[in-house]
């Protein structure tokens, strides 16, 4: 049989990909260990040589979360996978569930929660501000939900949530409490078991520093009581906790095969957590507070604002600046990208048309880079004052 398709010109040319420097909000350049270790060679995902990766990166991540729980892995996926795994796991039809609102995650929660067949309840703010524990504890008194999901750093509006005591009140009303700490998890404190977080999730491609397509979670044992109780299956083979747990030898069982894991993205996540583990985690928590607070000076000589007026509250990872009504904002990012390849992001959901964005995450965290995207960034808001016709 002839073949009628002629062969792509565009796969006969070289592959090029630019150097980018990416400060939006993720993901973010990953140092040369990390690149240099993903270029090792292929291995099968049931070799030994792999499932000892594996193993390390637990340990890894138990470190990095604080905590002990022995279902702690990474999902073959975006952070987002995290998310959808907590609810496929926990979440039965005519469940009710509490989901703190203050960005779009608490937002996709909502979503994802009504899909697996829960009776949502909504805990909501405006964007760039927090929730408190009377606000949790009054809203489950009234609610009584099998879970209350809320987000560390609300990478949508720069919010940090502070996360102390939300799990002892979870853990009093039998609620299971569910924490998203995708833009957050190696540049803030997380301590898992001690503040009673049952399912605390992450992604490899910010502060960790690897490339985007593993999700970091851990399950509590109070959460996985709840696995076990289930009246219906798990909806999805895919995100099952008992048979990613198998496969990751969580459960001192034969392991058995569940998916094909990239053994590249395995590398990547090795390294990367291995460098934070060499660096300490207080000292990457001061890093990257260091350079927020350098950002937010050079942002106020600038003569911008800042969108979370409260300082105690701002996510040093991901900075909001509040968007001047006489630039486009787009146009600003469309200028410091094809000039200088630097990303500066727009908003997202909630806040998008508001603000700017920029990251501060993992390898890019440095002054260098902060002191970088200052001066493109006044650069760019300048020609785009100065020359809108022309974008």
């Amino acid at each position: 049989m002839d073949i009628t398709l002629k062969p792509p010109n565009s796969l006969s040319r070289p592959l090029f990909v630019p150097k980018k420097l990416l400060m939006g909000p993720g993901p973010t350049n990953s140092s040369p260990r990390v690149l240099k270790a993903m270029g090792l060679p292929i291995l099968g995902h049931m070799h030994e040589e792999c499932i000892n990766v594996m193993d390390e990166i637990k340990e890894g991540l138990q470190f990095v979360f604080q905590t002990k729980n022995p279902v702690t892995l990474a999902i073959s996926s975006s952070g987002h996978g995290g998310m959808e795994a907590a609810m496929c796991n926990l979440i039965e039809p005519g469940d009710t569930v509490l989901i703190a609102v203050n960005g779009i995650w608490g937002e996709r929660a909502s979503d994802i929660a009504h899909r697996y067949g829960a009776k949502v309840e909504i805990l909501k703010k405006s964007p760039g501000k927090t929730f408190t524990v009377d606000e949790l504890e009054k809203s489950i008194i009234k609610y009584k939900p099998i879970l209350f999901f809320l987000t560390q750093g609300e990478s949508s509006t720069g919010v940090y949530q502070a996360l102390d005591g939300f799990g002892e009140i979870c853990r009093r009303n039998n609620c299971l409490f569910v924490v998203d700490t995708v833009a957050s998890l190696g540049a803030v404190p997380v301590f898992t078991d001690l503040w009673k977080i049952d399912i605390v999730y992450s992604g490899s491609q910010k502060v960790l520093g690897a490339p985007p397509g593993l999700a970091p979670i851990s399950f509590s044992s109070q959460a996985l009581n709840k696995v076990y109780a289930r009246k219906s299956p798990i909806s999805v083979f895919y995100w099952d906790i008992t048979k990613l747990g198998n496969y990751w030898g969580c459960f001192g069982e034969a392991r058995m095969y569940h998916h094909t894991i990239s053994c590249s993205l395995l590398y990547g996540l090795r390294e990367g957590l291995a460098e934070l583990v060499e660096e300490g985690l207080p000292n990457s928590w001061k890093r990257h507070k260091d350079c927020a607070n350098r950002l937010y000076e050079g942002i106020n000589k600038i003569g911008l604002k800042l969108y979370v007026e409260n300082e105690n509250c701002r996510l040093p990872t991901v900075t909001t600046i509040r968007s001047p009504p006489e630039i486009n904002t787009k146009h600003v990012s469309k200028y410091a990208m094809e000039r200088y390849n630097v990303e500066i992001s727009g908003g997202l959901g909630p806040s998008a048309g508001l603000v700017m964005r920029i990251g501060l995450m993992g390898y890019n965290a440095n002054f260098s880079n902060v002191d970088t995207v200052l001066d493109v960034l006044q650069e760019a808001m300048e020609y785009a004052k100065h020359n809108k016709s022309k974008l």
